[in-house]
C-alpha cells in the first residue's frame, strides 16, 4: 500500500521519498511549492499539493495509505511571527496525527530534533533525560510541545514513533535544515572564514542517509510511544574544519570570533531583519547555543533498531565529493 510523507520537498523528506521509491514503494508526497516538487517528481511518487494546516489536503494525500512519515516543519532559527513556528510544528503535527487516525493509518513516524534534550557536557543525554528548564529557540520548544502532544494518550491508531536527529548534513537541498553542508560548500569556495568562540564546543553530527535509514528502521522496529535519537560522532568546530581541510587539501585561514562580538553582531542583524523581513544570518539564541556542548547518545537506536551511522569523516568525504560533482 502507498506510504504518505509530509515535508516531501525538504532536506530529509526528499531523501526519504526517493529511498522509499528505490525500495519498491509508492509514495504519496505532500508539497506546497511546485518548483520544489519538480526536484522529487519521478515514477513511484504521487504528488499532492497541500499543507499540514489544511486537513482537506491531508485527507486527500493520505487516502489509501497504510503508514506515514511526518517530516514537515518550520526549521528556521527565526520567524517574524513566532506563532507561525508553533502553528506549523505543533498544530500541523496534530493535524497529521488526527487525519492519519481517521484514514486508518497503522503507524506514523514523526521527525523531531535532538535539540529538545538541551545542552550537556558532563555526560551524554539520552531519550529518558529530563527536558531543560528553557529552550534557546522557538523551534526547539515547539518540537518539545509537539512530542508532548503526540505522546498524550489518544486513539489506538496510528502508533506513533518519534525520531530525534542531531546536526544533519550531506547531499541534498541546501536549506536551513542543511546548514552544515552549506558551510562546507562555502569553505570549499573560499567564502567561509569564521569559527564561533574558541571552536572547542562539541556537537553531534549525522549523515543524512543515516537519518533516512533511521526513519525506515523506526517504522519497522520502533516501539510505539518511544523516541529514538539519530546521531553520529561528537566533534568540535575546530575538528570539523580540520577534517574538511584534510579531505579537500584547502588550507584557508580561519578566524575565531569571540562570542561577545557575535552577540553584538546578532543585535545589529536583528534590527535589519525587522526592517526588511529577511531572515537573519545569525541570532542571539544561536550564538548562545555555540557556547555549550551538545552531547547525546544514540545507543537506544543502535540497540533497538539496529541503527549504524557512518563515522563523521566518511560522511563529510561523501558530502565533499557531492559538492564538487554538483
Amino acid at each position: 500500500m502507498p506510504i504518505f510523507v509530509s515535508g516531501a520537498t525538504g532536506f530529509i523528506g526528499s531523501r526519504l521519498v526517493n529511498r522509499l521509491v528505490e525500495e519498491g514503494n509508492t509514495v504519496h508526497a505532500l508539497y506546497r511549492s511546485d518548483k520544489k516538487a519538480d526536484q522529487i517528481r519521478r515514477e513511484g511518487i504521487r504528488l499532492f499539493r497541500g499543507d499540514i494546516l489544511d486537513v482537506v489536503s491531508l485527507s486527500e494525500a493520505m487516502n489509501g495509505c497504510e503508514s506515514a512519515y511526518h517530516t514537515a516543519a518550520f526549521a528556521g532559527a527565526w520567524a517574524r511571527d513566532p506563532g507561525t513556528v508553533y502553528r506549523l510544528n505543533v498544530d500541523g503535527a496534530l493535524n497529521v496525527y488526527r487525519v492519519a487516525s481517521e484514514q486508518g493509518i497503522r503507524r506514523l513516524v514523526v521527525t523531531s530534533t535532538a535539540g529538545i534534550l538541551g545542552p550537556a557536557s558532563l555526560e551524554a543525554l539520552n531519550e529518558g533525560s529530563p527536558p531543560p528548564h528553557s529552550y534557546f529557540t522557538h523551534y526547539e520548544e515547539s518540537k518539545y510541545r509537539m512530542e508532548k502532544a503526540l505522546t498524550t494518550p489518544g486513539p489506538a491508531m496510528p502508533e506513533v514513533v518519534i525520531v530525534n536527529p542531531t546536526r544533519v548534513f550531506g547531499p541534498g537541498i541546501l536549506s536551513e535544515a542543511n546548514s552544515v553542508t552549506r558551510m562546507i560548500r562555502l569553505y570549499i569556495e573560499g567564502k567561509w572564514r569564521l569559527i564561533p568562540g574558541n571552536g572547542e564546543r562539541l556537537g553531534n553530527y549525522v549523515f543524512v542517509e543515516d537519518v533516512v535509514t533511521g526513519h525506515l528502521l523506526a517504522m519497522e522496529k520502533g516501539r510505539p510511544g518511544q523516541r529514538y535519537i539519530l546521531g553520529g560522532d561528537h566533534i568540535s568546530y575546530n575538528q570539523l574544519f580540520g577534517i574538511i581541510r584534510k579531505l579537500t587539501g584547502l588550507e584557508y585561514r580561519l578566524f575565531h570570533i569571540p562570542l561577545w562580538l557575535m552577540l553584538a553582531s546578532a543585535d545589529g542583524i536583528r534590527i535589519y531583519s525587522r526592517m526588511t523581513g529577511r531572515p537573519p544570518l545569525i541570532t542571539r539564541a544561536l550564538v548562545r547555543k555555540y557556547n555549550h556542548d551538545w552531547i547525546v547518545s544514540s545507543d537506544k537506536a543502535v540497540r533497538e533498531l539496529g541503527y549504524r551511522p557512518l563515522a563523521a569523516e566518511d560522511g563529510i568525504r561523501r558530502t565533499i565529493d557531492w559538492i564538487r560533482e554538483s
